[in-house]
């Protein structure tokens, strides 16, 4: 798909359809839509007067050969109350806008601004291009239903360079997100810990980024225990993947970004097995690590001036005669020893030995994501992620980011009550919590256990990695969730 900035007047350009938004209860049309509705002779005031057109948050109307536009169609998408808005709201117009005009067979579109200037444009460019990612990659009958061309109208023209500059960083970024759901939608039989590192060692490579794979026999000199343990019950080999941006302009002795991601290509839950009904699913339990390569694939082309290094360990959870077993008992890379209470709470072993690998590298500030807890959904259900930090200053930052681009996250506690939850009798810490609550907030902690007085963000996103419905802007299946807040984070850092 196309998508470049244009000058031409907006009702000279011929087009399959005209996309442009409508606020709450706007009866009062001025700017473009004013424009629009004189050359209309007043039909959208007619629309909004008879009730079909309110402005409601992503309502869209059709109007066919729109008289004075030069347009076939003309779709109006609502965007809820003027006081709300910001510029991440353009994304789900934009987004709702292409998903709703590309099953009706539109080729070549307009979307046109009201207003706004670069953050406006990065904005509608990622949530174009994110609405084009299909998850339906392997069935027999798919739709080839593809939009040609996107053409941005009514930008401010003055600011030049910064626009150019801001759609190819939405691009970008939007690309990166949907590399990671591709990542994400893959068939555990075809995305195993060995074929994963393979992808990302190809994506690396093409984004100048250097790669380091480590195999199962250097994790073991490694001492990697704790990921030995998860893999032990697979056939498949364990894969940790190091991926590491250094830019020319780093300061000596500036910090270092680690980027820690889970990637369990598919989770039975070992021999404390899971039930059959949505099983399935469990191949997007790699998820945090498809996050951190979309990361550092859009670092790659960004260029911040922080070094950033990714540890991504990776391996299936099955069960077999070497499996762990309850009981069992790890020497993790670091040395602490744990209780394998349950083999199902196997993401946050595996982390323990990236987390910690990471500060080996010499990460001086970390960011850790996984499918980690079904508790987060039940505490935030699938609207939040939930995100824990220490210390709070450094989560409060990574908050920011988040806010600025859309992503919704919710902050977690992490206090020092919940850490007599892990402890064990027998090693040093057990891999669940002994109460009956809190299980998203003890795995936290496990996990701070690991990153210690390290500066560390924790982004649990179980329940928003995967959606079974689709939305207006988005398909059903991998969302590429927290990809945005990362990179934000990182340019900002």
């Amino acid at each position: 798909m196309q998508i470049g900035l244009i000058t031409e007047p907006y009702s000279q350009l011929r087009a399959d359809a005209l996309i442009t938004y409508v606020f709450d209860a706007e009866n009062k049309f001025d700017g473009v839509l004013g424009e629009i509705n004189r050359e209309m002779n007043g039909r959208l005031e007619s629309l909004a007067a008879s009730g079909e057109l309110t402005g409601k948050s992503l309502e869209t109307v059709l109007v066919h050969f729109p008289q004075g536009l030069a347009a076939q169609r003309l779709l109006l998408v609502g965007i809820g109350k003027p006081g709300k808005f910001s510029a991440s709201d353009l994304r789900k117009i934009a987004g709702t806008a292409l998903r709703y005009l590309k099953s009706r067979g539109a080729k070549k579109i307009v979307f046109l601004a009201r207003e706004g200037g670069p953050e406006a444009a990065q904005a509608v460019v990622e949530g174009l291009i994110v609405a084009d990612f299909e998850s339906d990659k392997y069935r027999s009958d798919r739709k080839k239903q593809e939009v040609e061309s996107v053409s941005l109208a009514g930008f401010h023209t003055g600011v030049g360079g910064d626009l150019i500059s801001a759609v190819e960083q939405g691009r970008v970024i939007a690309e990166s997100q949907n590399f990671a759901r591709d990542l994400i939608n893959e068939p555990s039989n075809r995305l195993t810990p060995r074929m994963l590192a393979a992808r990302a060692e190809a994506m690396a490579k093409e984004a100048g980024l250097s790669v380091e794979i480590l195999d199962e026999r250097k994790i073991a000199e490694l001492k990697m225990g704790a990921l030995i343990g998860v893999a032990q019950g697979s056939v498949e080999p364990p894969r940790v993947m190091v991926l590491r941006y250094t830019p020319k302009n780093a300061r000596p002795g500036g910090p270092v970004l680690g980027l820690v991601g889970k990637a369990v290509t598919f989770d039975t839950g070992g021999i404390s097995l899971k039930p059959a009904n949505n099983m399935e699913k469990m191949k997007d339990d790699m998820g945090g690590g498809a996050t951190m390569l979309a990361a550092m694939r859009a670092l790659a082309a960004l260029k911040p001036s922080i070094s950033v290094i990714a540890v991504i360990p990776s391996t299936e959870n099955m069960p077999g005669g070497r499996a762990q077993k309850p009981g069992d008992v790890q020497v993790a890379m670091s040395g602490k020893t744990i209780e394998v209470i349950n083999t199902d709470a196997e993401g946050r072993l595996i982390l323990a030995d990236g987390i910690f690998y990471a500060r080996k590298l010499g990460c001086t500030h970390l960011i850790d994501a996984a499918t980690l807890t079904g508790a987060i959904e039940v505490a935030l259900a699938n609207v939040n992620v939930g995100a824990f930090g220490t210390p709070r200053e450094y989560l409060d930052q990574f908050l920011a980011s988040a806010k600025a681009v859309g992503e919704k996250m919710w902050p977690m506690p992490i206090d020092d009550e919940y850490e007599e939850m892990i402890k064990s009798n027998i090693a040093d810490i057990r891999n669940t919590g002994s109460g009956k609550g809190g299980g998203a907030i003890t795995a936290a902690w496990f996990l701070k256990e690991f990153a210690e007085d390290t500066p560390w963000i924790h982004l649990d996103i179980a329940a928003t990695c995967w959606i079974d419905e689709g939305r207006p802007w988005l398909a059903k299946g991998p969302t590429g969730v927290a990809i945005r807040s990362i990179i934000d984070f990182a340019m900002k850092m």
